[in-house]
């Protein structure tokens, strides 16, 4: 076995004394670091108050991505008591009230300070239909709602109260397209149904949303029936196009309306016939 060497008394003094040299070093260490932040933190915020480092008036911030909402209009809007503090300024609260007072999807705010000054960034709602008697559920109740005031429909079937765009911009000029029906039965397909419209050669009007079974089109060549909505509608949307010269071979006058249920084989509904005229497509 092997022994262990005594340690003397003068060596175990050495040691604690050592060790308690130790302590303290780390203890002022961790003490000038505490003051170095603390003095940080009250400099960073005593900066932040100094008068030349104020938000004074609208000027002072900068609006950018607006397009419809012109940028005094948005500043008005901004929940901000002139003159006020950069610290004091919160910028969720800002994004907020925005995307609660205007049709704003989405609002940024960064602050600087060298000069003094605000930059709100927004992505407005853009309205592509003017939706007019629709039908959309409501969040708080979960029931079936008529909106007999006409509103607006952003891209991605966002209904917009008409007033908080006209509101704000007097000049707007309303979308051509029109639609009505029921908006939450299309709400999830929405985005491609608009973008497919878009996309068309035929001019769309209207689009009828009542039936989740039969989507109706108003087109300049007349009513559309295109059946249910699916992968199917591009095609529908080419074999339309193809029937241009529809005018040439019926009169417009008694069509009661154009069956593209079945692009492969369409067919026209006359007002004083019962039965479907079929159409060949070239």
């Amino acid at each position: 076995m092997t022994s262990i060497a005594p340690v003397s008394q003068t060596e175990l003094s050495q040691r604690r004394q050592k060790l308690r040299r130790q302590r303290r070093v780390r203890f002022f260490q961790a003490s000038w670091r505490s003051l170095a932040v603390f003095g940080l933190a009250a400099g960073t915020v005593w900066a932040a108050t100094l008068p030349a480092w104020v938000i004074r008036k609208p000027e002072q911030v900068t609006i950018k991505g607006n397009q419809f909402i012109s940028a005094q209009t948005i500043r008005t809007l901004l929940p901000i008591a002139y003159p006020q503090s950069l610290l004091k300024i919160q910028p969720q609260a800002i994004s907020n009230a925005l995307k609660a007072k205007a049709p704003i999807a989405e609002a940024t705010v960064d602050r600087q300070l060298f000069p003094p000054s605000l930059t709100v960034r927004i992505q407005e709602r853009t309205p592509v239909a003017v939706a007019a008697g629709v039908t959309k559920t409501t969040q708080s109740t979960g029931q079936n709602q008529d909106q007999n005031q006409p509103g607006l429909l952003d891209e991605n079937g966002i209904w917009i109260p008409l007033e908080s765009y006209t509101s704000l911009n007097q000049s707007l000029k309303l979308p051509t397209l029109k639609v009505t029906g029921k908006l939450d039965q299309y709400r999830a397909s929405w985005s491609q149904l608009y973008q497919a419209i878009n996309r068309s050669s035929v001019k769309v009007l209207e689009v009828n949303l009542d039936d989740p079974t039969n989507l109706i089109l108003k087109t300049e060549l007349g009513s559309v029936h295109f059946g249910t909505y699916g992968p199917n509608f591009t095609n529908q949307l080419k074999a339309l196009d193809r029937l241009r010269r529809l005018s040439t071979r019926v009169n417009p006058n008694q069509i009661a309306y154009i069956d593209l249920r079945n692009p492969e084989s369409p067919s026209v509904q006359m007002i004083t016939t019962k039965s479907p005229v079929k159409l060949s497509t070239p």
